[in-house]
């Protein structure tokens, strides 16, 4: 059903720079670019993460309570992307773990204070 989420920056390069390094990890790379905004997808055809400068012009401020989830398919996947995303400059909001049965997850905020999870899912474990 999602198409794409965007986030705000106030530093467009050093938005790139954090997300081309995070978002490699799980297969994504650029493929929208222009002067004002990045995306990201796994494929053309696959929900996408983009950072852009705000279109009015003001600062770009984080959301309260709103957040960006990262599906991956397993929790060793979920420890590899918390951890880089915190070698990558990002502030621990809850680290990497069993969150209730099943749901595996890490919670982060990246450069500019966008808040994000990494998580998988499997019901049966």
């Amino acid at each position: 059903m999602i198409g794409y989420v965007t986030l705000g920056t106030n530093d467009l390069e050093r938005a790139v720079a954090f997300y081309d390094a995070l978002l490699a990890e799980i297969g994504a790379t650029r493929f929208m670019e222009e002067e004002t905004f990045v995306a990201w997808a796994v494929a053309p055809d696959q929900p996408a993460l983009s950072v852009t400068r705000p279109y009015d012009g003001n600062v770009a401020t984080v959301g309260n309570g709103t957040m960006v989830a990262l599906l991956v398919d397993s929790p060793e996947k979920v420890h590899r992307i918390y951890d880089k995303a915190m070698a990558l400059g990002a502030q621990d909001e809850g680290p990497a773990g069993p969150r209730f049965e099943g749901f595996y997850a890490g919670y982060f905020r990246d450069l500019d204070g966008n808040k994000l999870n990494v998580f998988c899912f499997n019901p049966k474990e």
